[in-house]
């Protein structure tokens, strides 16, 4: 317990940087950080400059992005990399299986062998595009009983969006420390190296990585200046370095694959840096919901977070959504979410408690869980919530018994040969339909 006692007290006194998309700038040590230039000279030190670049340089201003960073030795310094197991980790194009149609459900992950780490307890379920085009995206599950040591992490095929549903993950990254507890989501950008420590005994949850265009905050249209996800919520790490002369192994996820290279330092030894390219933490319970106050339930657009744009303006390469406390006043209102088919493509997962269009407890849709409604596959409330919904007393009614969300993607999620045949993939989840009667009287 010596391990997770000190992360705790490490994550505990953690302090920030706010406000999403910001150019943040942080030094660990004071005059680390060089003034009126990027590259001097001479860095700051005897530290290397160093530019990180999650765009091309010559995108638009305002979707450019990048950090300076001031370390201690250059990335460059590296022995080369070689080829390791992939674990049960899989990558777009998914092409073990075919697009399934029907609607998917699944237990939690179970538990995982002991020595576990993060790492290793990445599991991917599916998705879809392709991550040598930097299209698509992937659902992935993790769960965990170590700390992740002498090692670190990086993917280059796309930033990896983290939903701890069981246990709080310290994440140590190159630009600082993040804190990520169940009920808050964790913002890895593409390239971006860092370690997981746990903060209990296990931990388990969800990732979406996004090989397209990074996670932005949605344009609010008519809504107006303020709502949804506050930019000014999002925490940035400030600068904390490893000077660390020991063996390190470096695992970098590559065009799908896993690489590694023993380095004799530790790479997170970055003193200082300024820019945009940059880890966050958001709270979830922070959202500001936006929903109806006279009829009708509104479409799950209004509850998204984080966007990955398009070439076709408001088609997302991936939405993350959640559905969080708020009050429901419709009047003369189906209050739960409605029965429809739609374009886009669901996987849907719990953090806490239940959701209010789906009956939880065994069998059915549980923290940890989660469900994939491929695009135009009908869905809905199953027989239970429509009969409870239809005829319940539309007083007003504050839900705050559950934390679900939603990774909604444009394309098809072609489920992993490995979550197609799982032992945790509920059977004769249709079943949850049956007993919708007609009840038409004409």
């Amino acid at each position: 317990m010596g391990g997770i006692e000190q992360a705790r007290k490490t994550a505990e006194a953690l302090e920030h940087s706010t406000g999403f998309g910001n150019q943040h700038s942080s030094e660990a040590v004071p005059g680390a950080l060089p003034q009126g230039r990027n590259s001097p000279q001479r860095a700051p030190l005897g530290l290397y400059a160093e530019q990180l670049s999650g765009s091309a340089f010559t995108e638009p201003r305002a979707h450019n992005r990048r950090s300076w960073l001031y370390r201690i030795r250059p990335s460059a310094a590296h022995p080369p990399f070689a080829r390791i197991g992939n674990g049960a980790i899989r990558t777009a194009p998914f092409t073990e299986s075919v697009p399934d149609p029907n609607r998917l459900r699944w237990d939690p992950l179970p538990e995982p062998a002991p020595g576990t780490d993060f790492l290793a307890g990445l599991w991917t379920l599916g998705g879809n595009g392709d991550a040598t085009q930097r299209t698509g995206m992937a659902v992935h599950l993790y769960h965990a009983d170590a700390s992740m040591t002498d090692r670190v992490f990086s993917d280059s095929d796309g930033e990896l969006l983290i939903v701890p549903e069981r246990g709080g993950l310290l994440l140590r990254t190159e630009l600082g420390l993040l804190r990520a507890e169940p009920g808050h989501i964790a913002l890895i950008p593409r390239g971006v190296r860092f370690r997981v420590e746990l903060l209990d005994a296990t931990a388990r949850g969800y990732v979406c990585e996004n090989y397209g265009q990074p996670f932005a905050l949605p344009d609010l249209g008519p809504i107006g200046a303020n709502g949804l996800a506050n930019a000014r919520d999002f925490l940035a790490p400030v600068a904390a370095y490893e000077d660390d002369d020991r063996p390190v192994e470096v695992v970098n996820k590559f065009c799908g694959n896993l690489w590694s290279a023993t380095y004799d330092h530790s790479p997170l030894d970055v003193v200082a840096w300024h820019g945009n390219h940059t880890p966050y933490v958001y709270d979830l319970h922070r959202f500001n919901v936006i929903g109806s106050i006279s009829y009708d339930h509104p479409d799950p657009s209004i509850f998204t977070v984080l966007t990955s744009p398009s070439d076709t303006p408001g088609l997302a390469g991936v939405d993350f959504v959640v559905f969080a406390p708020r009050w429901l006043v419709g009047e003369d209102t189906f209050r739960p979410p409605y029965f429809h088919r739609n374009v886009m493509s669901e996987y849907m997962g719990l953090i806490e408690g239940a959701y209010d269009a789906k009956t939880a407890g065994k069998g059915g849709f549980v923290p940890g869980g989660g469900s994939l409604h491929n695009m135009m596959s009908a869905h809905g409330p199953d027989r239970e919530t429509f009969d409870r919904a239809s005829e319940a007393e539309l007083r007003p009614q504050k839900i705050d018994d559950g934390l679900a969300f939603m990774f909604e993607t444009r394309w098809p999620v072609t489920a992993t040969g490995q979550a197609a045949t799982a032992g945790h993939l509920q059977r004769g989840y249709d079943d949850v339909w049956q007993g919708l009667s007609r009840n038409f009287r004409p």
